[in-house]
């Protein structure tokens, strides 16, 4: 029983030397604030290069410039599917976009790494939802006179987008994961929190576990969120 209770009192006093004492919450908190700031952000950019990718991947290759267009965004998914975040982080801070690395602590250089990586999915993800898409619906705005772009941005694209919220929501919660990579080019987010509080109490597992059931905590809670989203769209299909 001594045992057991030294144990808990040791894991007590690490706790406190690591999360309360000297106020290192607050660090946690800015880690964590900056993990979910570089997660939105890359979110968006991700959607938009997504939209994009697919709108010319699936657009009628009617002008070479659009053939063209359509191998870049080939190469651009393989590219960026087929090679680690961590290597396009590396190659986004030391080569491609010195100028910005120090705007907010690096922020924007991790949003538009993470944004460009998750484009390449959220193209795939869009253009699954886009074939769940009656192709009947293409048809109809084209009988009423509107033109392929027109079709795709104002009937097809908002259908798939419904369609594929759920996945999409899914690749936001990988956002948030993915992003613990970003300490390797000493930006501040979540992760990189434990070399600081570590130098300063000279403690390293505490740190970790600390952070583990921070990333833990808020991955499970937007697993909830998901899954309340799944069930208001099952309830719109079930109503139409």
């Amino acid at each position: 029983m001594n045992a057991i209770k030294n144990f808990f009192v040791s894991l007590w006093v690490d706790f406190y030397d690591c999360f309360i004492d000297a106020k290192y919450y607050k660090m946690y908190l800015e880690g964590l604030w900056n993990t979910i700031l570089i997660a939105l952000g890359a979110c968006a950019i991700g959607i938009f290069i997504g939209i994009v990718v697919t709108a010319i991947r699936i657009a009628p290759k009617n002008h070479p410039a659009l053939k063209i267009l359509d191998k870049i965004a080939k190469l651009y998914v393989t590219v960026i599917r087929g090679t680690p975040v961590v290597l396009q982080l590396f190659i986004c801070y030391f080569v491609l976009l010195i100028d910005i690395r120090n705007i907010s602590k690096g922020l924007l250089l991790a949003a538009i790494t993470f944004g460009i990586n998750s484009g390449a999915y959220m193209s795939e993800i869009l253009r699954g939802g886009i074939e769940a898409v009656d192709y009947g619906q293409t048809e109809a705005g084209r009988s009423l006179g509107l033109n392929w772009m027109t079709t795709f941005f104002k009937i097809v694209l908002p259908q798939a987008i419904k369609n594929a919220i759920p996945t999409m929501f899914n690749e936001f919660i990988t956002l948030i994961k993915e992003t613990s990579v970003a300490g390797y080019v000493g930006i501040i987010d979540l992760t990189k929190i434990q070399s600081y509080i570590t130098t300063q109490t000279m403690k390293i597992y505490m740190p970790l576990f600390i952070i583990a059931a921070i990333y833990l905590i808020l991955v499970l809670a937007l697993q909830q969120a998901q899954k309340v989203i799944e069930r208001s769209l099952n309830k719109s299909h079930a109503r139409q």
